[in-house]
């Protein structure tokens, strides 16, 4: 059973994944564009479209089926982890996109993505401490 905060807390990420999905598709893609790495393999659009619609997708399980939240949390932290790289990239590439015009903005931001994984993990009832050492 999740806590009311835990509850809340998967409902807030998975609302801010569906917003930033949407985002990835409309008013902000080409800041989103500017933020894949120069060396990955596919096309900049197609990255930014095809990641819009996964965290469309993983916001929307996260919200609509508390009962895969164990699944869906574990592959929204996955997704965090799999993003990290272009993160990564804008740091030392010194991309500017989303406000992250300095080194230092895009250096303190780094510091957010694991943040970032714990929540999905929280959220996803994955440290909850009653769980642990059991199978589901």
């Amino acid at each position: 059973m999740s806590s009311p905060a835990r509850t809340i807390g998967r409902l807030a990420l998975g609302a801010a994944m569906v917003g930033a999905g949407v985002m990835h598709l409309t008013t902000q893609r080409q800041e989103f564009q500017a933020q894949v790495p120069s060396w990955f393999p596919i096309d900049e659009d197609l990255t930014v479209v095809a990641s819009g619609v996964v965290e469309i997708s993983l916001g929307a399980a996260f919200i609509a089926l508390p009962k895969q939240q164990r699944l869906v949390g574990g592959l929204l932290a996955a997704f965090f982890v799999a993003i990290f790289p272009g993160n990564i990239a804008q740091y030392v590439e010194g991309t500017d996109a989303f406000g992250l015009d300095t080194d230092r903005k895009r250096l303190v931001r780094l510091f957010f993505q694991p943040l970032l994984v714990l929540w999905a993990l929280w959220g996803g009832g994955w440290l909850d401490r009653s769980r642990r050492g059991r199978q589901d």
